[in-house]
């Protein structure tokens, strides 16, 4: 690697060179191939050294071409931005004048300017403000003797939003995969009135939070591409968790009764049953809907359109496009798709016309999904649950997305997110979702990133930062390849808009960082009030894979057992997850062994820690070491969650998966459902029979005993 080339990746912020974790601390340095790979996706020439200079001028240059930069995140503690003016115009008057964004009443601002650096016939300024600002976003413009200059100022709180634990000392709650609930009257895939329910549950059984996975819209023609963790859009829901039953105009002769039976008689979830009875019966009660415009329903319904600032309609465009395109079956000519290949498309506005009605439908999906889990909020709020819903915001979003479409040149091109081997996942995961080009971003003033939090924060009271890690660095991997590198976004910007977002919309943060994580990256996240997760199985003191104690774990913690990425408590107890991946070939035989004789090792560390801390249910302590042939301790459900509950950490959260002993892995990374059926497994039990079973109110009793 020249000097050179490296010089030029680091201005860019990509990482030269990276370590990661896999069961030893490994170095790579990244090749020249893959630095200009990315270099090039950046709009910089690096093919030979002239290029590489001349890029690298053309960085030095850049910021000597503009007044000002189109945002400035501060904080309300150390609020300065930098403006660059001809020595003429330094010398003069310069005033700056504020108003909150979007308004009008422009104020003056106290700002003290100061010498910085000199280029030529140009001055850099720093301004130093002394005015009050309270946490938000303001317009600001700076007028000097040759004309004025816009910025717009996001002024910070210096911590994400704080817990108010409403005179608890500990909470607890549960950690709920939705589609995964079962229910007697739901239609094969859980919903938002079964939510409702579990709100009801929680609350009776004392319990404060209910945590979800990313309950974001997916592809509308491939039901089947399940992964909540790679959405059509970030900022929509999910129509299949809509109550159909539940939707005004519904009528019964709209359910269809076989499918649903059928579907829900699989022993795993039929996406694409549920999803097209769901969607045809929501149809029918569209026309219906049309047909009565004039009711308050319908008028509620003309109201969310109205309030739509572009997002909406380009989503429902998006899947219009895309069910028309299943619809003519590649019959579709190669100008018909070109026409309609992204939302800036010459052919686009042309469509939206013409296919007015079913724009329209898309659109009204999410205006009752919205509808419904605004009534789960509702619910919350009636049963004075703490926190109420822990909503997860995915990393990235599929390619194949209304997000990418609708808006490509914000993403990185030619590459999407992963991460590199660890010790959780030691072939590395390629998940191809799109990442955002951090220079892009800052562009547009972090806006897409910010729509995208006021999305996921909307009725939660937390919400989980999947790959928290991103916000500062992300391993991105060129679609031809399988090795990457470390892209740096601008941490301070990112962590600073997440705590003015989390600020606005009172929303606790957590961040989930399992993985390659740098050193003092946890640390970092606790000063900023960002909490982190304890999950049992990797919160370790030592090489020999110790358990850390209760009185060890961190008070900013969201504890578990476990994660959707993690085999439930008794499967994981046989080593399930172990034996597919050898069936699959993911492990050899020789891997496979070491496996399931490191698992052995882990449960006498289980074992011995449980009883370290006398956590065994009076009436089931253990009567052997279970290795041999002894099967599954009865009463190892209760005695983990009391030693989880015994935790310093604020936030317990329980798996159902654990309680109703599940040995369905919810997924296996690295697999597809080509080798695994991931994110389709059932509850083993119906809601409405949760509340009655022995197997709920033991362990809710052991955890009540201790939070």
């Amino acid at each position: 690697m020249s000097e050179l080339l490296k010089k030029l990746a680091d201005k860019l912020n990509i990482c030269t060179i990276f370590t990661y974790g896999c069961g030893t601390i490994k170095t790579t340095v990244v090749s020249d191939e893959q630095l200009r790979f990315f270099i090039e996706s950046f709009g910089y020439d690096a093919k030979n050294d002239d290029e590489i200079q001349r890029s690298l001028d053309r960085i030095e240059k850049k910021r000597w071409q503009q007044a000002m930069d189109a945002i400035y995140v501060v904080t309300v503690d150390d609020k300065a931005f930098d403006i660059v003016l001809s020595e003429e115009e330094a010398k003069g008057n310069v005033t700056v004048s504020y108003a909150l964004e979007g308004k009008s009443d422009f104020k003056p601002l106290d700002v003290t300017f100061c010498e910085e650096e000199k280029r030529n016939a140009y001055v850099k300024l720093k301004g130093n403000i002394g005015t009050t600002l309270e946490p938000n976003y303001y317009d600001v413009v700076v007028k000097t003797v040759k004309g004025e200059y816009k910025t717009v100022l996001a002024v910070a709180p210096t911590q994400c939003y704080a817990l108010d634990k409403k005179g608890k000392e500990k909470l607890f709650g549960f950690a709920v995969q939705l589609y995964s609930l079962k229910s007697r009257r739901n239609w094969g895939v859980g919903d938002f009135t079964d939510l409702e329910n579990m709100v009801d549950l929680m609350a009776d059984s004392g319990g404060d939070i209910i945590g979800l996975n990313p309950l974001n819209v997916l592809q509308h023609d491939f039901p089947e591409t399940a992964s909540p963790y790679a959405s059509s859009s970030r900022l929509f829901l999910n129509p299949i968790y809509i109550d159909v039953e539940k939707v005004p105009f519904y009528e019964e002769g709209d359910k269809d009764g076989q499918a649903i039976w059928f579907a829900k008689e699989k022993e795993n979830i039929d996406y694409t049953a549920v999803y097209n009875a769901k969607i045809r019966a929501l149809r029918n009660i569209y026309a219906r809907v049309k047909a009565n415009d004039c009711s308050d329903y319908a008028k509620e319904f003309d109201a969310f359109k109205a309030a739509d600032t572009g997002e909406l309609h380009r989503l429902a465009v998006f899947q219009a496009i895309s069910e028309e395109r299943v619809k003519l079956k590649g019959k579709a000519s190669k100008q018909w798709e070109e026409s309609l290949s992204s939302a800036l498309s010459n052919g686009v506005e042309k469509f939206a016309a013409e296919h007015l009605y079913e724009v329209d439908f898309f659109k009204f999906l999410q205006f009752e999904a919205d509808r419904q889990l605004r009534l789960v909020e509702k619910k919350i709020k009636e049963r004075n649950l703490v926190i109420g819903l822990y909503r997860d915001l995915p990393v990235g979003v599929s390619k194949d997305s209304a997000e990418f479409w609708g808006d490509k040149y914000l993403y990185m091109q030619g590459s999407g997110a992963g991460a590199p081997p660890d010790n959780y996942f030691p072939t590395g995961q390629k998940w191809q979702l799109g990442a955002f080009n951090p220079f892009e971003l800052k562009e547009r003033c972090y806006k897409p990133f910010i729509r995208i939090l006021r999305a996921n924060m909307r009725y939660a009271g937390a919400v989980r930062i999947d790959h928290v890690m991103g916000l500062s660095r992300l391993y991105v991997i060129p679609d031809k390849g399988e090795e990457g590198t470390y892209i740096c976004y601008n941490e301070k910007d990112m962590l600073n808009i997440l705590a003015l977002e989390s600020h606005l919309n009172k929303c606790v943060v957590v961040g989930e960082c399992i993985g390659n994580v740098a050193g003092g990256f946890k640390e970092m996240l606790t000063s900023r009030n960002i909490y982190s997760l304890g999950v049992l199985w990797v919160e370790r003191k030592d090489e020999n894979g110790t358990l850390k104690a209760p009185h060890e774990y961190e008070a900013k913690y969201f504890a578990s057992v476990g994660t959707h990425d993690m085999p439930p408590l008794k499967a994981w107890w046989y080593g399930t997850e172990i034996g597919i991946m050898k069936d699959l070939g993911l492990f050899t035989e020789e891997e496979a062994r070491g496996g399931y004789g490191w698992r052995e090792h882990e449960r006498r560390l289980l074992l011995s820690a449980l009883d370290n801390e006398r956590v065994w249910p009076e009436d089931r302590y253990r009567h052997s070491d279970y290795l041999y042939g002894d099967g599954y301790p009865e009463g190892i459900e209760e005695a983990v969650h009391s030693y989880m509950a015994k935790t310093n950490s604020e936030v317990f959260m329980l798996q159902p998966e654990d309680i109703f002993q599940s040995m369905k892995v919810q997924n296996l990374p690295g697999t597809d459902i080509d080798k695994y059926p991931n994110w389709r497994s059932k509850l083993p039990v119906d809601i409405e029979d949760m509340a009655s079973s022995e197997a709920y109110h033991r362990n809710i009793g052991a955890v009540k005993k201790w939070r």
